[in-house]
């Protein structure tokens, strides 16, 4: 009668293989779990916002609280054109662009009618064009983007391309806009939240909704630094 004899250091070495497999596979459980968290994290505030509503809808909600912004409201002294300009900086881009070191904004400043202005917000921020530029201001200056924006957005682009994060914004942080090739730098100094702009007198404007479902805007007013 033949006894098969397995030595123990054998045996040992395969439980050492095993347990290793084991945590190699959890590991890969781990990973792929956070992975898909980090997927849901990305594309949920996209896919919340096209099943609470339609992305247009919420355009023509922004479309319509500026279309309600009285230009009679912009006291006298605002009236008048201000001569001080930046300097011309040819290192500067051609193309108008937004900045916001605070909330990691940097994007293209989108130009268009108030018939196209839905090509503007799918892209990203939307000067009105019935208001003032950095250059003319005769009138304040008003940016609106989405916050949350289109599925085909990722949660990078949406960051850097839209007022997902302009609630983080905060009083004394600075603003910059490169118009025709010139440094625009402006001082947050107020906020508000309803449903219509409230300040005029600032010279620049930002803005864009509160939540999902909300006619609340947030706006964000600022101050041109002549610096």
């Amino acid at each position: 009668m033949q006894i098969n004899f397995i030595p123990e250091e054998f045996v040992k070495k395969v439980k050492k293989v095993r347990k290793k497999q084991k945590r190699i596979l959890d590991l890969f459980k781990l990973f792929s779990l956070l992975g898909i968290l980090f997927l849901i994290l990305s594309f949920a505030p996209s896919v919340w916002y096209t099943l609470a509503a339609k992305v247009d809808d919420f355009s023509v909600a922004l479309l319509a609280t500026v279309k309600n912004s009285d230009k009679d409201k912009v006291k006298d002294d605002k009236l008048i054109k201000a001569e001080w300009q930046p300097r011309v900086d040819s290192k500067l881009p051609l193309e108008p662009t937004l900045v916001i070191p605070s909330i990691k904004v940097s994007t293209t400043i989108n130009e268009a009618t108030d018939e196209k202005y839905e090509d503007a917000l799918k892209k990203g921020v939307w000067r009105v064009p019935d208001f003032g530029t950095p250059y003319d201001r005769k009138f304040p200056v008003i940016l609106v983007a989405h916050r949350f924006g289109y599925l085909k957005w990722s949660n990078l682009y949406r960051r850097e391309n839209s007022f997902y994060n302009l609630p983080k914004l905060k009083a004394g942080e600075t603003v910059e806009i490169y118009y025709r090739q010139r440094k625009y730098i402006y001082e947050v100094y107020g906020e508000s939240r309803g449903e219509e702009i409230t300040d005029y007198i600032a010279d620049l404007i930002l803005y864009t909704c509160e939540t999902l479902n909300s006619k609340i805007r947030i706006f964000k007013y600022a101050k041109l630094l002549e610096i």
